[in-house]
């Protein structure tokens, strides 16, 4: 580890802190339908998408009737997608005939996007045409990021309002959200991305010939324009199949610094969001230093695993920390500080290959995941998981006071505990039930391409990434199989809509409570110590669950690495 390693990492968190506010302050003024520097442009255009789709803003609904919208729309947008991929040899815009998608891959994709997951079991630049990548892709990019806005904003509704029978209108919401934060910020994003070399073109690949005469045919495309959403949307699918590491997604520090603040930019914003809108913007801030608890812990385990490398290699003469996948123009400290990003949140956009960390390096992304990535989180989805967790933890807090649990003045009671029960545990449910299938099932372990506890972290990699929505993967795992898409695309959709709907459903009934006025026995839920009671409920159910699978992967690794074993 290096000086400047860490005033690069705090320099990043000092930016990301900075924008909290403001990005708080802009998110809250949309989604209350309040006027924006925007609404003299934006207002029409919303207005008249409202009068096309039989919509009326002043209109709400009750939140399983906001939960029936939101998954027609997702399943629509799923087959909509599919169809794209199946028929993309006769579509335009193909200046390489890209020929149909193989469909047990169309549909793992078409899954992977509409989830906001981006897992990709195939190279972008190979596989899809110009206009997949943009009406398919890119699309689904901007609706899955603004079905995930939307969702968190239902819940604070919930936590916000007393005795209400509505939490929101879910085509408001996200229309407001695409139209007023996502393509805006995109469209600014595009352009830098552009001037600081990003290519943004609809023309055909170009040939060129290299030194020694051969011929290379270099992939272009629209590719600024993805970048912008897949990061600022947490989505992370590549243009192309090295993704963040690829020169033409990700040029320089500059480039890798933008790209890593869009990533956590609107989850943190939203914590503000949530203060603003119940009255109380410590309650925001309490969530967001525990957030920010586990998200710096996973940083210094990552940067000092990796810059530490590894000793087998120093053994024989070589010193310096791990930069095997790892791009030489960000070094340890950037390619750490990504890979903790990048799964913090469920984005998925990788600038180095996580395969090739050490064992404890590549543990922490997983650890990030498996802890449902409420760490900060993706847009929406970080935030309605972390408040599963609120909800854990004003439990246990009432059980340790012997009083009925309150959070913001609403009774924690039963029902809400089992939802969020229910929301918690459908994790690990799809994570390690094919985990433990995929590592005994022959044509499964036939794509592991590493023998003992790493190919198994490869399986388990691959099935908390699908499960979690991130999208990042371990390279050794060949998963462009019946077995692994299938499987994968269960795994997404389960981990998307089984914590949506107990979320939605908690929301609802929150929102149709009463407040009840705070007391000298109402546990304070905007101080230090119940920032440490979550960070405690949020990592002693973490351990108890996936410590046994991390004991037999990256743990056992790495103490079979400090006895000279390798595999």
């Amino acid at each position: 580890m290096t000086i400047y390693g860490w005033i690069q990492i705090l320099i990043y968190c000092a930016i990301l802190v900075a924008l909290v506010k403001p990005l708080g302050f802009y998110m809250h003024r949309v989604f209350n339908g309040d006027r924006t520097l925007l609404s003299p442009v934006l207002v029409p255009i919303e207005r008249g998408l409202y009068r096309l789709s039989g919509t009326n803003d002043k209109e709400e609904q009750h939140w399983a009737v906001y939960a029936t919208a939101m998954l027609l729309f997702n399943l629509v947008g799923l087959l909509v997608l599919y169809a794209l991929q199946r028929l993309q040899g006769m579509l335009p815009y193909n200046p390489a005939g890209m020929t149909a998608v193989d469909p047990q891959l169309a549909f793992n994709t078409a899954a992977s996007f509409a989830t906001n997951t981006n897992w990709q079991n195939y190279g972008g630049e190979s596989t899809m045409s110009y206009l997949v990548q943009m009406a398919g892709l890119t699309v689904q990019n901007f609706v899955s990021a603004a079905t995930g806005i939307a969702i968190a904003i239902a819940l604070i509704r919930g936590f916000a309002r007393a005795s209400g029978k509505s939490i929101g209108n879910f085509w408001v919401d996200l229309t407001r959200c695409t139209l007023y934060v996502l393509l805006p910020m995109c469209i600014v994003l595009t352009l830098v991305y552009v001037w600081l070399g990003i290519p943004q073109t609809l023309g055909p690949y170009v040939d060129a010939t290299t030194l020694e005469g051969a011929k290379q045919t270099i992939a272009l495309g629209p590719v600024a324009s993805q970048v912008a959403i897949k990061m600022l949307g947490t989505n992370g699918g590549g243009f192309f199949n090295a993704n963040a590491a690829h020169p033409f997604e990700n040029p320089d520090a500059v480039s890798n610094l933008i790209q890593m603040l869009t990533i956590l930019a609107l989850g943190a914003g939203l914590t503000n969001v949530f203060g603003r809108m119940v009255g109380n913007q410590r309650q925001g801030w309490a969530i967001l230093a525990s957030m920010g608890a586990l998200f710096i812990a996973g940083v210094i385990v990552c940067y000092w695993a990796e810059a530490a490398g590894n000793p087998l290699v120093h053994a024989l003469g070589i010193d310096g920390g791990n930069m095997e996948g790892k791009e030489t123009r960000f070094g340890i400290a950037a390619s750490a500080l990504f890979a903790v990003i990048t799964t913090a949140a469920s984005c998925g956009a990788v600038n180095a290959m996580h395969d090739s960390f050490t064992a404890l390096g590549g543990m922490i992304p997983l650890i990030n995941m498996q802890l449902g990535e409420v760490i900060v989180g993706g847009v929406g989805a970080g935030f309605y998981g972390i408040l599963m967790f609120v909800v854990i933890a004003v439990f246990v807090a009432g059980l340790m006071v012997g009083r009925t649990p309150e959070y913001l003045g609403k009774k924690i009671e039963a029902r809400e505990v089992k939802m969020a029960m229910l929301a918690i545990l459908c994790l690990p449910l799809a994570m390690l039930i094919f985990t433990a299938i995929a590592v005994v099932l022959p044509s499964a372990v036939a794509s592991i391409a590493n023998a003992g506890p790493h190919g198994f972290s490869e399986v388990l990699y691959a099935y908390t990434s699908s499960a979690a929505n991130n999208g990042s993967a371990f390279g050794g795992l060949t998963g462009n199989t019946p077995w692994f898409n299938l499987t994968g695309a269960i795994g997404m959709l389960m981990g998307r809509f089984l914590v949506i709907i107990p979320a939605l459903a908690i929301a609802g009934s929150l929102a149709a409570k009463k407040t009840v006025p705070a007391s000298a026995g109402t546990f304070p839920t905007d101080g230090t110590l119940f920032v440490g009671l979550l960070v405690g409920v949020i990592i002693i159910v973490g351990g108890l669950t996936f410590f046994p699978s991390l004991a037999v992967g990256p743990i056992v690794e790495h103490l079979a690495m400090i006895h000279g074993q390798t595999f």
